[in-house]
This record gives C-alpha cells, structure tokens and sequence, in this order.
C-alpha cells in the first residue's frame, strides 16, 4: 500500500520555523524525485520545492529560496522528506503537500507527480 505521511505543520508567528516531515512507503521511492506543494485557500496549488531520488539536486521556487531547504533520507523501506522552513512569512500559509514522481530527475509540475499525500495545514500569523 502506497503511503505518504505528512507531519509537522502548525500555527507559529512571522519569523518562526518549522519543519515539515514525509513518510513515504509501499513502493520503491528511493527511484523517484519528491516534492512539496502548497495550496492557499482559493489559490491553485504551487511548487515549494523539489529534490531529484539520489538527492543530489533540488529547486526551490522563488518565493521560498533562501527561506526553506528541502532533504531526504533515503532509507531501504521508506523515504522521508524534509522541508526546513526559516523565516516563515503571512503568505506562506497553506496546506502542504508531500507528493512523489516516477523519474529521477528534478520535476517542478504537479502532473508529473503520481503519489500525494493528505497535506498538512501550516498557518503563519502577522
């Protein structure tokens, strides 16, 4: 059974940091290239941050470098991801989504991922 467990969102204040974390399982997810995305209330959902299956390569989007890292942890059965975020801003608030795509390679759009997990809520006051 494929699985991916979002953990670690919350309510913090401007300027704070949290970190984001993914458990992924029920397929061999050390082969494909994990992302996070966000989605704001009436908004589409949006690229965060993508790391390719050896890790070796990430992006980030604009609105989040130098702000949030993305990392994983390749182990035998379950991969997890990470998302550090630093100085966290109002219009980071959304729900986030930990999703994982077929290829190697770094993939920024979400039709090339094919496994999402639920999401979870990261709300950041003023």
């Amino acid at each position: 059974q494929v699985q991916l467990v979002e953990s670690g969102g919350g309510l913090v204040q401007a300027g704070d940091s949290l970190r984001l974390s993914c458990a992924a399982s029920g397929r061999t997810f050390t082969s494909y290239t994990m992302g996070w995305f966000r989605q704001a209330p009436g908004k589409e959902r949006e690229f965060v941050a993508a790391i390719s299956a050896s890790g070796s390569s990430t992006r980030h989007a604009d609105s989040v470098k130098g702000r949030f890292t993305i990392s994983r942890d390749n182990a035998k059965n379950t991969v997890t991801v990470y998302l550090q975020m630093n100085s966290l801003k109002p219009e980071d608030t959304a729900v986030y989504y930990c999703a994982a795509a077929p290829t190697i390679l770094i993939a920024t759009t979400h039709w090339v991922y094919n496994s999402w997990g639920q999401g979870t809520q990261v709300t950041i006051s003023s």
